[in-house]
Order: structure tokens, then sequence, then C-alpha cells
């Protein structure tokens, strides 16, 4: 053939903040080293390559005979390396200077560390919109990369898209290529071959055609199955040797390549979109379920792959008003970066900038992408991801009380619009807590921050249906073909545990804490647990809020009338902070106005996350110490003035004490989602009610709730551990 087609082959590796050491070191040797032993061996092979920051970061600490690799591929030119945000966030749930913030400082580190800046940057996950296009530019980027399935959406075919085209937002002008569905799927999971077969036919058609392939780097090794086929079975090198075997007239080029070689095929604008897959988990569930059942409804007519192609799913924002939980994290992480933009435009001395920019950088490690969202992986469903985020946003929170504050013990009180409702919250703070609750919903204590841990301890999750439950549940009824409504990276089937269905349970009301109950008579624990026999008044009623503060003290006071049967009394709950004791927040529950002689139940329920389950350093205690079973353990205590959960790993021992003694029910709080694994039960918090049935004699009831948490251990931990590194600087 005397014409040549110009392919892009464009790898995005990436570990999220807060993932465990072994898995990156797995993804290690699995993926990123392996990989690179094999495309060494081809250099008419070049590939454009994207590590995430958060990978990187760890890659120069734990393998930097890694990074003289990709140094010495870049200066001959087969590695083209790729920018984009410092810590992966997704580019719509951030600000546009905290945009612009992370993609040039990520450009600087790559410069500084490979000796070349980047010219084209790496979108996460491929979620788009089109005001992005100033911000990329002003951070220094001439050319990105998105999928094919933008373009289409924009009106274009197949055959239109064998090139790459120039975008606008406010007259800054980017190039931006397509991502090729076709290429995604059959690289590396279809034989060689085929790939080769697709390309012949475009080079017949398109002369000068420039086609990409861009995805994730885990697939090469990572991926259930994929290190055998693509390693061992020799995919990989098979595909590599096809492409120079052909270089006659397939020629593997780099972005840059590309750009200085072709013109662009035209101008484009592209809406708000990211890969297919994406669009359709952002769907609430049920439409989510619509879109999958049509597709097996079609899947064998004709032309459904076209219709299939064009069918848009979500948005991705709605991951927001999807989980509610992620919004709750978005909103922190908002007014974090508020905070650190309104401190940026002061006067500060150099200490306090050094101290500032150890706090925008916590932010940025706070606004990586996997946390806020669920599809394939686990994503917002596993905690350790989730409790990474807020380490980093409390973290930089603290930081910001550095600059602001001279007093060591400080409380304030304070109410605004905090987590985006349109109605207003109350933020409880002081040196060594933070405390959201939401007036409008239940008086919930939604968010507890934890200074001294670095947790926020109501990082909790709800239990809600996914579209993938339906798979759990054929199989379970032995359905052998199943509903695979599953959205996996792989077409297996995998169960981490036996009897998954019969764990699919939904909550009713938010897994918060000082939620309040009006229970019946004698009700079950396992009744409770349920859901069964209450009407849930309370649970999510809304409270007059009234706010005190004194220099030393600050106090939320949070009272409605209540109703049920032909009660209907006044419930007051009243939560203070001092500066006398700056890690307790007292709690005190009034009703008033009670029906003598009737029995009442009423209950107050707690949630504690960011605490494992299930570990032999992480326990409930009870009124005197006595260690009462791991935390993964259910319990039904009677007339207890105490309990204590205590995680030694996090260095945290968080108890409640009680004046009135209490009936005490404990149990672990679990869902069942999917990850890149399979299935999988996981722990999201521990449920803790203290209830009281009682008749009353008095037309008032009261009982205060001490909720201590003891960080010392975690205080000790962190000075010897800054002592150690000031010790090895010293030295060295």
């Amino acid at each position: 053939m005397s014409q040549q087609i110009r392919l892009i082959l464009a790898v995005h590796n990436h570990q999220p903040i807060g993932n465990f050491d072994d898995v990156f070191e797995n993804a290690y040797q699995d993926s990123y080293q392996p990989f690179l032993d094999i495309l060494e061996q081809f250099p008419a092979v070049r590939i454009a390559l994207h590590n995430s920051g958060s990978l990187l970061d760890w890659l120069e600490k734990a393998h930097p005979e890694y990074i003289d690799r990709l140094r010495r591929l870049v200066q001959s030119g087969q590695l083209e390396l790729l920018g984009g945000p410092f810590y992966e966030p997704i580019l719509a749930s951030i600000p546009s200077r905290d945009r612009v913030g992370q993609m040039q400082a990520y450009r600087d580190h790559l410069a500084n560390t490979f000796g070349k800046q980047p010219r084209g940057m790496w979108v996460p996950e491929r979620v788009w919109e089109q005001s992005f296009t100033r911000d990329v530019v002003f951070a220094g980027f001439e050319y990105t990369v998105l999928d094919d399935f933008h373009f289409k959406n924009a009106g274009f075919g197949d055959e239109d898209l064998h090139g790459y085209f120039v975008t606008e937002d406010d007259g800054k002008m980017l190039s931006v290529f397509p991502i090729s569905e076709k290429l995604r799927y059959t690289i590396p999971f279809a034989d060689p071959e085929e790939t080769i077969n697709w390309l012949r036919e475009i080079n017949e058609k398109h002369p000068q055609a420039v086609v990409a392939f861009g995805d994730d780097g885990e697939k090469f090794g990572t991926w259930p199955g994929s290190k055998k086929h693509v390693y061992e079975d020799g995919w990989l090198k098979r595909f590599f040797q096809l492409l120079t075997n052909n270089k006659d007239w397939i020629r593997v080029v780099t972005f840059e390549q590309a750009v200085e070689e072709v013109a662009p095929l035209g101008r484009c604008y592209l809406p708000d979109c990211s890969y297919r897959e994406m669009t359709q988990w952002a769907l609430p569930t049920e439409r989510q379920l619509e879109l999958i059942h049509l597709n097996r409804e079609h899947s064998e007519d004709e032309n459904w792959p076209e219709v299939q192609a064009r069918l848009r799913g979500g948005f991705w924002r709605n991951f927001l008003v999807k989980y509610p939980e992620s919004h709750e994290m978005y909103c922190r992480m908002r007014e974090v970066s508020d905070r650190l933009d309104e401190l940026s435009r002061q006067e500060l001395s150099p200490a306090h900038i050094e101290i500032l920019n150890q706090a925008r950088d916590h932010l940025y490690r706070g606004q990586c992408n996997c946390s806020y969202w669920h599809g394939a992986f686990g994503g917002l469903y596993l905690p350790h991801l989730r409790n990474a985020i807020y380490h980093h946003l409390i973290e930089a929170d603290t930081l910001i009380e550095q600059i602001q504050r001279i007093e060591n013990r400080w409380v304030e009180v304070s109410s605004s619009d905090y987590n985006l409702d349109a109605r207003q919250e109350v933020r409880l703070a002081g040196d060594q807590l933070v405390a959201y609750f939401s007036p409008a919903s239940g008086g919930h204590l939604y968010e507890l921050d934890v200074r001294g841990s670095r947790v926020n301890l109501m990082a909790t999750l709800n239990r809600r249906p996914e579209p993938y439950h339906e798979t759990i549940l054929a199989y379970a009824a032995g359905d052998a073909q199943g509903l695979n409504e599953t959205a996996a990276v792989s077409d297996d089937i995998t169960f981490k545990q036996d009897d998954l269905h019969l764990q699919l349970e939904y909550d009713k009301w938010p897994r918060k804490s000082l939620v309040d109950h009006f229970l019946p008579v004698g009700i079950s624990m396992e009744d409770f647990q349920a859901g069964r026999g209450f009407t849930g008044e309370t649970e999510v009623a809304v409270f007059q809020t009234t706010l005190k503060r004194t220099p030393y003290r600050a106090e939320v006071v949070l009272s409605r009338r209540c109703q049920w049967g032909r009660q209907t009394p006044k419930l007051t709950k009243t939560i203070a902070l001092e500066t006398s004791a700056p890690s307790q927040l007292e709690i005190n529950y009034t009703l008033e106005d009670l029906t003598l002689g009737e029995t009442i139940h009423f209950a107050v329920e707690f949630n504690f996350a960011a605490m494992a389950s299930d570990a032999d350093d992480r326990f409930y205690y009870g009124d005197q110490g006595t260690p009462l079973g791991h935390l993964g353990t259910e319990l039904e205590l009677e007339q207890h003035s105490r309990i204590g959960l205590v995680d030694e790993w996090l260095g945290l021992d968080a108890s409640l004490e009680t004046s009135q003694p209490a009936g005490i029910w404990a149990y672990p709080l679990r869902t069942v989602s999917q990850s890149e694994a399979g299935f999988e039960l996981v722990h999201q918090s521990c449920a803790v009610i203290l209830h009281w049935e009682f008749t009353p004699t008095e037309s008032t009831w009261q009982t205060s709730i001490n909720m201590l948490l003891d960080t010392s251990a975690a205080q000790a931990r962190r000075l010897t551990q800054t002592a150690k590194k000031k010790t090895v600087a010293i030295e060295s």
C-alpha cells in the first residue's frame, strides 16, 4: 500500500488516592512494568502514556527505576507523556481555579521530572463539558483526547472521525482527538489480527487517516484474566509484532507527531458527555435498568448497534444526586476550596504561604475522582477510598485554621447552606472537632470530622438498589442465563461471599447520627433493623434551630413538635462544644408535654464509619471497659450507660455515655456492591442505637449523652512520625 494510516496508542494508568499499597504494587507487577518490558522490544511502536499524579507519586517512591525507564523512552521519542489534573479529579466536580491549578501543577511536575513539558492532556474519565476548553488551554495544553461517543452525540458519524478536530471556548483553541470505541473493545480482547484487518479497511477508504486508541493500562494485566491473556499467552507481543511487520502502511505515532504532520479535519463543539458506559452508570437505578432491558430486548435487531451508539445516558454531575454521600464529599471539598481561595487573596507571611501550599496539595488530593461515583469499579462503595478523601480535606481544613487562628483552644457555631440544598445547615467547630447538622432533615449529625485522627466518622453509605442486584437475585434463583445487569470489566460472574442475595436490604432513612425514632413498645432489634412496625415520623422531620455562642462554649438547639398516636410532645436536642472539653460533644435530649401513663419507646441512632470490622484491634467495650467483641458483632445490651468503639489502627476511641441507662443495639451495616473483582459484601458502618422504654410519671423526660472522641493515641503516633522525619532530614 502506498498510503499510510496513523495509529495512536494512548494508555492511561491510574490508582486512586487512598488505595492499598499492595494494590499499587500488584498493578505495577502485573501491568505497568511488563507493558514497558514488551514496549522496549519494539522501537517502531510509539505510545502516549498518562500516569495519574497519585500513581506517579507512588512510583517515584516505590520504583524509581520505572521513572528512569520512562525518562529514557521520552528522550528517545518512543514515548509521549500526557499531562492532566494532578490527582485525577473529574473536571466537572471541581472549581475552575482548581482545574487550572491541578493541570499546571502536574504539567510542571512532569516537565521537572522528565525534562519535557507535555503538550497534550488526558481528561479524567473523559468527562467533558465544552467550557473546560478555556481552562485546558489556560493551563498550557494544545490538545486532548475524548471518545468517539462524544462526537457521535454531536452529530458525527463513524466515517467522519478518522482524524482530529479543533474546538474553542471564549476564543481559546484546542485540538481534540476521538478515541475509537471499536479499538477500545478489540484491544486487547480480540485477536490482534482483527485490529489489523479493521485498520486496513480504514486505510483503503480514508487516505491520511488518524485513528486513536485510548483506555486503561490496567486492561493489560490487572483486570481479571488479563495478565495471562496479554503476557503469558503473548497477546501484546503479537500485537506489537504485527504493527512492526506492517509498518509500511501502519505508522504508529504519538499525538504530538499527528498534530505536526496532519491538518485537523474541521471544527467541532462537543456536548457534555463521557464514554458510553459512564453515561449509563450516571442514570438513576430505575432508568439504568430500563436502558439495560431495552438493550437486551433489541440486541438481535439488525440496526440496533447504530441506535445504541447514539443512545445517551445521564450526565456525570448527577452522580451527586444519585448518591447523597458523594454530594456531601463534594460540598465539603467546595467549602475547603473556597476557604483556600479566600486565604490566597490575603497578604500572608512566608511561613503561612508554605502552610497554604500544603493545604492546597491536600485539597487537590481530596478531589481524586474515584470515591465520588460508582460503576463497574468499587469507587464510592469502598470505605478506604472515601476515608482517604476526607483525610485530606480535614487535613487541609486544619491547616487553614493554623493560618487563621492564634488561640490553641476555640469553638464556634455558624449556619449556612453548607450542603447546597437551599436550606440552612449548622457547623459546630473547634480545634479538635467539626460537626455538621441538617435541621431540615431530621436534625441529623451528618458529618463529624475528628481532627486528631483525620477521619469523618459520619462518612457512612446507605444501602440502596443497584442494577446489578438483579443479577445476584437471578443467579440465586437458579437462572443459569441470569439477568446479567452487571457493568463489570469481565463477563465472568464472581461472588466473593456466599448467599449475597440474602444481604440485599435497603435503608429507609439516612444512616447518620442523632437520628431520632419513636418505636413500638417491645419491638425487636431484628424488626428495627428491617424498619418494620414503625412509621418513621421523626427520622427526617424539620427542626427549628437556635444557635448560642460564648467565647468558651457553642450550642446548637434543635426543636420540633412531634406526633405519634395520642402523644404530641416537644422534642429538643441540644449539642454543645466547649473549649474545656474540645474532644467531646455534649448532647441533651428533652421530651416535654408528655401524656402521663402512656408507655414510650424512644431511640437515638448513631452510625460510626471509618472503623473497620472483623479485626481484633477494632472492638466494642461496655460500662466497665469490658471488650464486647469486634466491630462486626451484633449486640443487644440492657440497662447500659456506656458503649465505646475502639480502632487501634486509627488511634481512635469513640464512646457514648448516657445519664439514663439505656438498652443498646449495635450491628454492622454492609452493602452488596460490585468491583472489578466481582460482587462483594462491604462493611460501611456500625449502627449503635440507644433506646429507652418508659412510662412517664412527669410531663418532661430528659437524658444527656456525652460523645467523647479520644485521639490521644493517634496524636502520639503523629508526633513520633514527625520526630523521625526531622531526624532523617538532619542526618541526610
